[in-house]
């Protein structure tokens, strides 16, 4: 397991007004193309997680959060084939814009008891039972 370099990627359970949560479905070409997972993307060079979020959230969903707005709930650490990722998970239920996929890929809202139903990557998984308990 040593010698893998780690991966932090910043990921948002975005909560709308009824209790369901935002996920999205990784669009061909992708790695792990097909599977659910929460929006959010690589922390950059210089980035805090909230700064690379805000900024991703805004890439692929054409939103704008504030970092008063996001709330950390759990994180994730997940060895994968060829890197360890690491991923912490916010919670956002006010953010300004409508929600619309900006990148082709498509979007569900889904009530976190049926979170499970959906593919996922396997660093993803263990979130839902947190986001459930949350919410």
């Amino acid at each position: 397991m040593s010698g893998l370099r780690v991966v932090l990627v910043a990921a948002c359970a975005l909560v709308d007004p009824d209790g369901r949560v935002l996920i999205c479905r990784r669009p061909q070409g992708k790695a792990m193309a097909g599977l659910w997972e929460f929006p959010g993307g690589k922390v950059e060079q210089g980035e805090v997680p909230e700064q690379a979020l805000i900024r991703e959230l805004g890439e692929e969903l054409g939103i704008d959060v504030t970092m008063a707005c996001l709330a950390p709930l759990t994180f994730a650490s997940h060895t994968y084939e060829t890197f360890h990722l690491l991923m912490p998970l916010y919670v956002c239920r006010k953010w300004n814009g409508r929600v619309r996929a900006m990148e082709g890929q498509e979007l569900a809202w889904v009530k976190p008891g049926k979170l499970s139903g959906y593919d996922m990557p396997p660093a993803d998984e263990p979130l839902i039972a947190h986001l459930f308990d949350a919410l």
